[in-house]
């Protein structure tokens, strides 16, 4: 009874202006809460929303320093509220780190072409914990362009104490670039309490019957000697040896004070062999990985990280930027990235040996100066499988890789293939815009119906050079090109004309302006753009191409998708034309027809009807 007295009461609640403003008020806060999403709910409500309290407020003034990065395209970083479905790995194509799952993965040859995709049972990585901490909160990031993944763990102590005396644990993981057997652990602690703070390291260095672990002595320096073997195919082995800095069990901070320290390990491995020859190998590999580690401990590790960091950098001076995405077909300038990271992860680095001739430097760097018959076919950029938005394991970067090893070398790269991670970067960069090498020029086949994406092809090798190659969109949103070319100590020789090259080529300049195309399309289709380093190769070539017509970009569009035909827009407009025909009698016979009732009434006869209406309610 009671409920139903208050549910005929809610109509006359409702009527109040004050409350429907209320509800509405309430409604477009929940929306805007929900639109916000964890993270910006953080930035915008203040850092209480942190979830891990002292400790949550902390990680979050830490991850304020990776936006940046992040906002540049330069890496990406997952939280304990917000995971990402992504393996944070450090790989140099003889090992891969995976970092997550604390997991060692190494390749069975130093061939260009091979990953590391035989998973080992030893496990990486040092465990750096807090003793009798209350609470932790962690974020680990991706850094592409330093090859490197780094860790934060704020941990607030058992005492209740403030934001500010958070003891917190950075750490950065390293598979060296240029130094394919070491691995690298930074460790940097800061203890801004007022206390003492005491943090246990744990290794678990194997796992099951396959990995020993045992503490040799190696310079009057103590070192942790792990070995084992993976086994493979056609009833072989490979084994693996990996020699690390030994570290106290427990690390002691100040009070006020920070701590440095780096564990260095190095990783041999064998190729394929019989078991019967195991123990000659073990030796072997047992004695270089000492003899490599006795000189590492003797080495500048700020020289090693700068070496390897520098090598990554080197690596990215080629790239892909996407500047405007308008369809859900274009992969995002966080999956090109994270993709060339993980195959550059996969790829070995054959110019970066130092034990390698002059001879087979030069024919290298040659392969990869000019890579003639590459790329060939339709560009990549669509191509879903070899750009995926997801990638949630180990196993499927190393699938990815192989898929696009395939791929570069079915499309007349194997000269870059070959040229390792360096020429891992230029196929993709060549095949993600449709840009193929042919015996006299670079030419430009992208397809005319998919310019309304604006992006950038940087640091493309054409001989000594590196151009820049950008499909951008002006005001109208009509496509051009801009090309460019990084500034060298020799003058640059380098030519370039638009499709047909009925215009006279232009000469190319280390000018920050860069030059402008336009993009004209051709019957039948050619590429939109040819560079040479030969003029008359330029000027020849518009008498070979045998056109019917050359179009602007904006004709072709126009002529490929024409809109409906004449006869759905007549059939259109002669429906509405007939509908308003048809409201209008309807309102004429309403008004002017027979029987029509007056559009106003006098005063008179209105009250001659209620004086009617009077009598025949008194009747």
């Amino acid at each position: 009874m009671w409920l139903q007295q208050r549910l005929k009461s809610l109509p006359g609640l409702l009527s109040s202006s004050w409350l429907r403003r209320l509800l509405i008020g309430l409604l477009l806060f929940l929306m805007f809460y929900w639109y916000l999403g964890t993270e910006r709910r953080w930035k915008f409500f203040g850092d209480s929303g942190m979830p891990g309290g002292a400790a949550g407020q902390c990680l979050l003034s830490e991850i304020h320093r990776w936006n940046s990065l992040v906002d540049r395209g330069e890496g990406l970083y997952s939280t304990s509220e917000e995971q990402l479905d992504t393996p944070f790995v450090s790989g140099n194509g003889h090992i891969l780190i995976d970092i997550d799952s604390n997991k060692l993965w190494v390749a069975s040859s130093s061939q260009p072409g091979s990953a590391p995709v035989h998973q080992t049972e030893y496990s990486p990585r040092f465990g750096v914990h807090l003793e009798g901490k209350r609470a932790e909160a962690q974020a680990t990031m991706l850094w592409f362009r330093k090859g490197s993944v780094l860790s934060v763990r704020c941990a607030s102590p058992a005492a209740p104490q403030s934001p500010r005396d958070c003891i917190t644990i950075r750490e950065e993981f390293i598979a060296h670039r240029s130094r394919p057997n070491v691995y690298v652990q930074r460790i940097h602690i800061s203890n801004p309490s007022d206390r003492a703070a005491i943090l246990d390291v744990s290794s678990e260095i194997s796992y099951g019957n396959k990995f020993s672990t045992s503490v040799e002595n190696l310079e009057s320096r103590e070192i942790i000697l792990s070995s084992g073997r993976v086994s493979v195919e056609n009833n072989r082995i490979i084994l693996v040896v990996v020699i690390s800095k030994k570290m106290n069990n427990r690390i002691q901070v100040s009070a006020k004070s920070e701590y440095t320290d780096n564990i260095l390990s190095v990783v041999w491995t064998s190729g394929p062999i019989e078991s019967s020859k195991s123990e000659e190998t073990f030796s072997a590999l047992k004695d270089g990985a000492k003899k490599e580690l006795g000189e590492l401990l003797t080495a500048s590790v700020d020289e090693l990280i700068v070496d390897h960091q520098q090598a990554w950098m080197d690596l990215f001076i080629s790239g892909v930027e996407m500047r405007k995405i308008t369809d859900s077909n274009t992969p995002s300038s966080r999956t090109v990235n994270t993709t060339l990271y993980y195959i550059l992860s996969s790829s070995i680095a054959p110019l970066l040996d130092q034990r390698l001739s002059g001879e087979e430097r030069s024919s290298l760097e040659s392969s990869l100066n000019y890579a003639d018959h590459c790329f060939s076919g339709h560009a990549t950029m669509h191509a879903e499988n070899l750009w995926p938005e997801r990638v949630s394991s180990t196993a499927q970067i190393l699938q990815l890789f192989t898929l696009w090893t395939l791929t570069l070398q079915k499309r007349g790269c194997k000269v870059l293939v070959a040229a390792g991670a360096h020429g891992a970067m230029q196929g993709m960069v060549l095949s993600f815009g449709g840009l193929q090498f042919t015996e006299n020029h670079l030419q430009f086949q992208a397809d005319p119906d998919v310019l309304h994406n604006s992006y950038a092809l940087r640091g493309i090798h054409y001989n000594q050079d590196l151009i820049n190659l950008a499909v951008l969109l002006d005001m109208e949103g009509k496509p051009f090109l801009h090309l460019s070319v990084k500034p060298q100590e020799k003058p640059v020789k380098l030519y370039a004309c638009e499709a047909g090259c009925l215009n006279d080529p232009v000469e190319l300049t280390s000018e920050m302006k860069g030059h402008i195309f336009p993009v004209m399309v051709t019957q039948p289709i050619t590429p939109l753009l040819y560079i040479s380093t030969d003029l008359r190769h330029l000027q020849d070539l518009r008498h070979t191409l045998h056109l019917k017509a050359i179009l602007a970009h904006e004709e072709h569009m126009a002529n490929r998708y024409p809109g409906l035909p004449f006869l759905f827009w007549f059939s259109v407009t002669s429906l509405i034309t007939l509908f308003h025909l048809f409201l209008f009698k309807l309102i004429y016979n309403e008004y002017c027809g027979p029987g029509a009732k007056p559009l106003f009434r006098s005063k008179v006869t209105s009250k001659n009807e209620e004086g009617c209406c009077d009598t025949s309610n008194a009747a």
